[in-house]
Parts: structure tokens; C-alpha cells; sequence
């Protein structure tokens, strides 16, 4: 005689996120964010298991995927992740991306209609949830931003943009940049948990297609400095190491970076020549 078949409590049916523990200490298991957590998310022990279907979040998944790997360039891709997580995530009003890379400046992209005086003045005045947790690398969240103690500077233009809580999650590209991506709900109140729990998921992902990407672009202009540097050789016939010195040079001296400076010096060069 076969044994029963168990039955399944109601509350752990569908589909569950397996728990595990990130970099920021937070658990984004199943369980949902207890709500009012202030500044740093963390879970409620006796909430019913919550979260995106896995079916669902993995064609989430995969479609970020396919959309930021096409991207041609590092800004491209940050407008697309901003664009996605706005359209994916429901009850989201808006999403803004921040991602400071080593030794450049703040890039920035955004999703929505409302928003654009408060980030312009988080990110001129160096203060504001997402970059709170890009500096600390964890979840920070507020129900309200026009009332919220740690941010007072902010207050007014959240009040004027029509924004309500937001959640900012850190984005870590290993070795390259940190930023964080924040969302925030169309409604009063903290963004919801299961929400939150997508778009961290969302988060993770875009970190290593963003590292990816910034892969590319090095191995890209590793290759432009290195043909114009051979231009620069045969134009006045010094040895390498004073062609690079020179590119450096010039490129210090109009004020660019040198890949952009080496892509001109090539395109000139290949011009002259026909």
C-alpha cells in the first residue's frame, strides 16, 4: 500500500525565492520585509512566505538580460535597466539608476515621469537614499520622503515631484563601480515587500550584465588606444612607451579621456590616408 501523499499547507504553495544572505547582511528569502523597518530592511519571522512566481521572475530575468547585453554602450544600458524595472515592477511610479565608476564621474538614468528635481538635487548635493546605499551597500528604504529626518534637504522637491517612499538597493559591480537603483512607488507608504524582493532580484542580475559590459568597453578601448598609438609611432617614429606618453598627454590637454582622444586620432589618420 503507497503512502499518503502529504498535503501542502496553503501558505507555502506556488512558488518561493530561495533564502539566501547578501552582501549587505539583509536575508531576501521568501519571508517578506516587515514593513516601517526604517533604515535598514529587515524580516518579519512570522510573515507567510511571499514573492514573485519563479516562472515569472525568470522571464524577468532573461528578458533584462537580453536587453542590456545588447546595449552598445555602459549609459544605453542603465537607461534600459531604468526603463525595465519601471515597467516591470508593479505599483512603481518611477526608477532611478546611479553608478559611480573609479576615478569618473556619477552616471545617471531614470524611468518615469515625476522625480527629475529630486534626483537632480540628490546627486548635486551628494546626499539622498540612493547614494545612502551605494556608500553603505544596503537596502535603504523610507515610507515617506517629505517628512524623512535623514534627508531634510530633499523634502520639498519630493513633495514637488509627487513622491511618495522609495526603496534603494545597492548595485556593486565588483572592482569597477558602485550605484544603487531606487524605486519608488506610486502610492504612500514603503514600497511593497514583494515588489522589493523583484527588484533586488532585478538589482543582482544587472550587476553582473553591467560588469559584463564594463568588460567589453576596457577590452574596446584597450584595443582604440592601442591602433592609435601605432599611428603615433609611425607619424613621428618614437618608441612605444613615448607614444603612449603622448597620447596620455593629449588627452589630458583637451580635457577627454583617452579612448575617445585615441578614436579620433585613428579616424583622422584613416581619413588622411584615402
Amino acid at each position: 500500500m503507497s503512502a499518503p501523499k502529504r498535503r501542502v499547507p496553503a501558505a507555502q504553495r506556488g512558488a518561493r525565492l530561495t533564502r539566501r544572505t547578501p552582501r549587505n547582511g539583509t536575508s531576501t528569502g521568501s519571508t517578506p520585509l516587515r514593513p516601517g523597518a526604517g533604515k535598514h530592511a529587515t524580516l518579519h519571522p512570522d510573515a507567510p512566505p511571499a514573492g514573485p512566481h519563479p516562472v515569472e521572475l525568470a522571464g524577468l530575468l532573461h528578458e533584462l538580460t537580453v536587453r542590456l547585453l545588447a546595449a552598445d554602450s555602459l549609459t544605453q544600458a542603465l537607461d534600459r535597466l531604468a526603463t525595465f524595472a519601471a515597467a516591470a515592477l508593479p505599483g512603481v511610479a518611477r526608477c532611478s539608476v546611479a553608478l559611480i565608476t573609479e576615478g569618473g564621474p556619477l552616471t545617471a538614468a531614470s524611468s518615469g515621469q515625476t522625480g527629475q528635481t529630486f534626483d537632480h538635487l540628490q546627486y548635486e548635493g551628494s546626499t539622498g537614499p540612493g547614494l545612502e546605499a551605494a556608500r553603505t551597500r544596503a537596502v535603504i528604504t523610507s515610507a515617506d520622503l517629505t517628512t524623512d529626518e535623514r534627508w531634510p534637504e530633499l523634502a520639498e522637491a519630493a513633495r514637488a515631484d509627487g513622491l511618495h517612499g522609495v526603496a534603494a538597493i545597492p548595485l556593486d559591480i565588483r572592482r569597477t563601480a558602485v550605484g544603487a537603483v531606487s524605486v519608488y512607488p506610486g502610492r504612500a507608504g514603503e514600497v511593497d515587500p514583494e515588489v522589493l524582493v523583484t527588484a533586488m532580484a532585478l538589482t543582482g542580475q544587472a550587476e553582473v550584465l553591467i560588469g559584463e559590459l564594463h568588460r567589453r568597453e576596457a577590452l574596446t578601448e584597450g584595443a582604440e588606444v592601442d591602433r592609435a598609438v601605432g599611428v603615433i609611432i609611425a607619424q613621428r617614429g618614437c618608441g612605444v612607451q613615448e607614444a603612449y606618453a603622448i597620447l596620455q598627454e593629449s588627452a589630458q590637454r583637451l580635457g577627454m579621456d583617452r579612448a575617445t582622444v585615441a578614436i579620433r586620432l585613428v579616424t583622422a589618420a584613416a581619413r588622411n590616408s584615402g
